[in-house]
């Protein structure tokens, strides 16, 4: 049989009486893709696996698990983790391989001062532009999905005027219905579509055909990623190329100005938290469906005897005696509400109401409200939809098609405040601390950006419902001793916390191996008059897991502190700008022209020896 998890979550454990004679005889279960089993939907699945070996034992089989896994540091360690059993591990590949080429490419400076480079969006459509006119077949990887519908309608724009062509050219990523995935699949696979344009939906577990050409518009984020990308182009011994365009990000500078630490590098290391409160309370809600708990029953780490008490209390389950097995008595279908890709299963659903009404996408929870409300720009494959209405109780978004040269992109404030404190070590002349937190995040306004020239052309404000979540997250404090004897005027101190912890989130994401939305960041003056006044109160900038109930980054990050400092110092340090660019501190804009130097100054006086006290000499001396 073949399946995925999706369907064996949903579809087959809950109707596990009508696959009786499969898990009776049931004796392997082969896991391909294993390396894409991490973070939120790795976790779910190793919840979706222990139901499915309790469902098997109740029918009397002990399946052998085998799986399959590529780029990847860990292996052996994540298939134990997902599986809960021990593993053997053959890493020799007999696979055939073809010629490629790889090519990284750092778009021209266009300023040397403030050291801002071409729009790595407009090098990506070029660089696509000169392979579809020879006729190449490629896929063009995208790091979010404006970035995919902005692509996609300049590349339908620049082949617009030849015939058919424009049909030859789609986009792809999360949101759009079944059946335009699936035609835009087949196109792919006859040769119809030359060219697609896709978020990471399109990286790895579906048959594309065989393709000449993958560009990427953005590192990835982790070796892994990047090869699997690289790997959709050249199959068996076919000639074929990936090219990775460098945006002004720290991390795509990074790499492209130390290519060695990509090719020498191992890929890194995946990580999971099945045990995540979120995420299993709805796993032991689906389980106690499909079979009762007994009274002596383990499922992961937590008490499960205490959780199904609490499922009982809000009428979920029942427990006829002591030591009697818990029983489901809800009317719902408990699998039909939990989303194995995110904490949260809720999702906006997108109604065109040009003319009758209609769907036409869906985004979920998370990103409804920067991406669908009022005013806002919505594209699918280069069309323009205005958001006209976005009722949220009922998380439904109105559309109208609308005819205009730009797009939003939303403003976001957020603010964390500390709940609980799990480790802490410190205490001069910073403190790192790893505990719980409470974040609260609200869309605030959007800008209108226009197209080709990245024009700003208007703004707006909005008032939306905030969103909240506990989670957990690494913080770095600095104390206001230090900040008060740093050799800058308020302003910039300011510049340099700000462009200290956009560095810092770039090397987390590094040291993590995660996606840039895995993580947030948020800075705290602790004074409530803002970063101006930074050397009153203790500065903290926190490094939250974002995702309610944490997904396992953050006590990591805890523990990698020093080296988080070191290399975040070393990426702005190594930077060749002078004061501060793109590339290391930010984008122009959010700091000024001493960001740099203030950036390196707190870490300079931050990674001295912890038991060393510096004099006010000392510390005015940077």
């Amino acid at each position: 049989m073949l399946s995925n998890p999706d369907m064996v979550h949903s579809g087959i454990l809950p109707h596990h009486p009508r696959w009786a004679r499969l898990f009776e005889n049931l004796r392997y279960v082969i896991i391909d893709e294993l390396h894409a089993y991490r973070g939120v939907f790795g976790s779910h699945l190793c919840n979706v696996l222990r139901r499915l070996r309790r469902i098997c034992r109740h029918y009397g089989s002990n399946p052998l698990f085998l799986c399959s896994s590529a780029t990847i540091a860990n292996p052996r360690e994540l298939a134990e983790r997902l599986t809960e059993q021990e593993f053997e591990i053959v890493n020799r590949s007999g696979a055939p391989r073809g010629e490629k080429f790889f090519v990284f490419v750092n778009p021209p400076v266009v300023s040397q001062e403030l050291g801002i480079r071409r729009s790595y969006l407009a090098e990506t459509r070029r660089i696509a532009s000169e392979f579809l006119k020879r006729n190449l077949q490629l896929i063009v990887f995208a790091q979010s999905r404006l970035s995919t519908e902005i692509l996609t309608t300049y590349l339908k724009a620049d082949f617009e005027g030849i015939p058919g062509a424009p049909g030859r050219i789609r986009g792809y990523r999360g949101g759009y219905l079944p059946n335009r995935r699936r035609e835009i699949e087949k196109g792919l696979r006859d040769g119809a579509v030359r060219a697609v344009v896709s978020t990471n939906a399109l990286e790895l577990g579906i048959d594309i055909g065989a393709l000449d050409v993958s560009v990427m518009a953005g590192y990835p984020g982790t070796i892994a990623a990047t090869w699997q990308r690289a790997g959709r182009a050249g199959r068996r011994t076919s000639r074929s190329a990936a090219v990775m365009v460098a945006s002004s990000a720290p991390l795509d500078q990074f790499v492209v100005r130390n290519p060695s630490y990509f090719f020498d590098a191992s890929p890194e290391r995946a990580l999971i938290d099945p045990d995540n409160l979120h995420i299993l309370v709805d796993h032991i809600k689906c389980g106690a469906f499909e079979l009762p708990f007994s009274a002596t029953e383990a499922f992961g780490r937590h008490d499960v005897q205490e959780i199904l008490g609490v499922l009982s209390e809000q009428g979920f389950v029942h427990q006829a005696g002591e030591g009697a097995p818990w029983t489901w008595t809800n009317e719902s279908y408990p699998a039909d509400a939990v989303s194995l890709r995110s904490v949260s299963s809720d999702n906006f659903v997108i109604v065109d109401t040009t003319g009758e009404a209609r769907v036409i996408g869906e985004t979920d929870f998370t990103s409804g409200p920067a991406t669908l409300h009022p005013r806002a720009i919505y594209i699918v494959e280069a069309k323009l939809y205005q958001v006209e209405r976005l009722d949220f109780e009922g998380r439904k978004a109105f559309v109208r098609e609308i005819d205009c040269d730009y797009y939003t992109t939303a403003i976001t404030y957020t603010k964390v405040t500390p709940i609980d404190t799990f480790a802490e070590k410190g205490p001069y002349p910073s403190c790192a601390s790893h505990g719980e937190v409470h974040v609260v995040s609200r869309v605030v306004g959007f800008k209108k950006i226009k197209f080709y020239t990245n024009e700003n052309v208007g703004s707006g404000e909005l008032d939306l419902p905030e969103q909240q979540m506990h989670t957990t997250s690494y913080c770095l404090t600095i104390l206001p001793e230090v900040m008060r004897l740093l050799p800058y005027a308020p302003d910039e101190r300011r510049d340099g916390i700000v462009g200290l912890a956009f560095a810092l989130r770039q090397v987390a994401q590094l040291l993590l191996m995660c996606d840039g939305h895995d993580i947030g960041i948020s800075i705290d003056s602790g004074d409530g008059e803002g970063l101006a006044s930074a050397a009153a109160s203790p500065q903290k900038i926190f490094v939250y897991d974002n995702y309610p109930g944490g997904i396992g980054f953050s006590a990591p990050l805890y523990q990698m502190h020093r080296e988080l400092l070191t290399s975040t110092r070393r990426l702005i340090a190594d930077c060749p700008c002078e004061n501060g660019c793109p590339g290391c501190v930010g984008p122009v804009g959010n700091t000024g022209p001493m960001a740099k130097a203030a950036a390196l100054c707190i870490l300079d006086v931050v990674l001295e020896d912890a038991a060393t006290e510096r004099s006010t000499t000392e510390v005015q001396a940077f």
